[in-house]
């Protein structure tokens, strides 16, 4: 780690709004759309979520860093957020199993952050205000230099981006003897989701976002996973058919966030971009199938229509998020296609959702039966 100091730093949101504070991390500058997180913990999973690309993200837990880095613990290979916004930035750490500090993390990753700012007062006002960009900056503070860059950033709705997060070559997860087998679309997907599938013995080919449904299927998968990531689901057409071919013949999906998103686009449901999003690990849902309610880890800014699927015939509400009544999980009738807009994976989180990896498992079999039974 090179020597520590707490330089100046600007945060300048799109309305204008400033406010001072240190840098962290790298000394340079970032842009992207801010938003924020209300979980207690996770801050590197949430560094490391390729849901967040593009995106500024303010952690509401006033501590960051202060349990310090550990490589098992990262969602993909790298840091993922455009930059980061914190109350107190802690370099020393005192857990033992951390691998590094945080600013040696941002340092090796090119992350820039600011902090020793008031976040509870930043997310007070990007909830009054809306989603918005943003630019930290640790190597210039001329507000009006600043202005002008972040008037070149481009508004995450009408953004594909999965792409930019997606691998680059399918690859496998799992053990090959397992009986089942999933195919995975990653459109970002978090490596969590793929250790839920490895704990029920599936078997995991995870291919690239623009991969189409008969080069998945000529892999002779039991079931089609659709994974999480980021940007405006309604800007990929690609992924949207993907979902037409699956759902067309007849295999067992299921959809996390994005996934769920384009569940929906693919039945004729639109999408449209929240106000504030939803992102924290104590979103209260209602399962009003099984009328329980469980505490869902979230990260999405994008939602489904509720008033589409409310005049669909084909698709029904499965999930609603007791805070704003928004759909938070679908199904389609007569197939075995099933999406949540929240993360049943949950690292970290609650593990309440996690019936749902079971659920997906079980259609699974079910086809398998079938077939050996033709």
């Amino acid at each position: 780690m090179t020597n520590y100091s707490k330089l100046p730093a600007i945060l300048l949101l799109e309305d204008g709004t400033v406010y001072h504070g240190k840098a962290a991390g790298k000394i340079g500058t970032t842009a992207g759309e801010i938003c924020f997180n209300t979980g207690t913990t996770g801050y590197q999973e949430i560094f490391t979520d390729p849901s967040y690309y593009g995106q500024i993200m303010v952690t509401t837990n006033a501590h960051i860093g202060n349990y310090g880095i550990a490589s098992n613990e990262s969602e993909s290979g790298k840091i993922q957020i455009a930059g980061l916004v914190c109350k107190n930035y802690s370099v020393n750490y005192s857990r033992k199993l951390a691998d590094s500090s945080i600013q040696t993390y941002f340092e090796d990753g090119n992350l820039v952050g600011i902090s020793d700012i008031d976040t509870r007062s930043l997310v007070r006002h990007i909830r009054n205000k809306g989603a918005m960009n943003a630019i930290i900056s640790s190597e210039t503070l001329d507000v009006e230099a600043l202005k002008k860059q972040l008037a070149g950033v481009p508004s995450m709705a009408g953004l594909e981006l999965s792409s930019k997060v997606t691998t680059e070559t399918p690859y496998y997860y799992g053990h090959e003897d397992a009986p089942l087998r999933v195919a995975v679309l990653d459109l970002g997907i978090k490596k969590n989701i793929l250790r839920n599938f490895d704990a029920r013995k599936v078997y995991a080919k995870v291919f690239p976002a623009r991969t189409s449904f008969a080069e998945m299927e000529a892999w002779g998968a039991d079931g089609y996973f659709i994974s999480n990531g980021p940007g405006d689901p309604a800007a990929m057409d690609y992924a949207i058919q993907t979902v037409r071919d699956i759902l067309e013949a007849d295999k067992p999906l299921f959809g996390i966030c994005l996934g769920h998103q384009l569940l929906a686009l693919a039945n004729g449901i639109r999408t449209r971009k929240m106000f504030n999003g939803h992102r924290g690990i104590n979103h209260p849902v209602k399962n009003i199938i099984a009328d329980r309610c469980e505490i869902t880890s979230q990260n999405h800014g994008f939602g489904v229509v509720a008033e589409d699927i409310k005049q669909s015939d084909n698709v029904e509400i499965t999930h609603v998020n007791l805070n704003d009544k928004s759909i938070e999980g679908i199904r389609v009738k007569g197939k075995k296609a099933f999406s949540v807009q929240y993360h049943p994976e949950s690292s970290p989180g609650p593990h309440d959702s996690r019936y749902l990896f079971d659920e997906f498992v079980q259609l699974m079999e079910s086809g398998k039966l079938v077939l050996a039974q033709e």
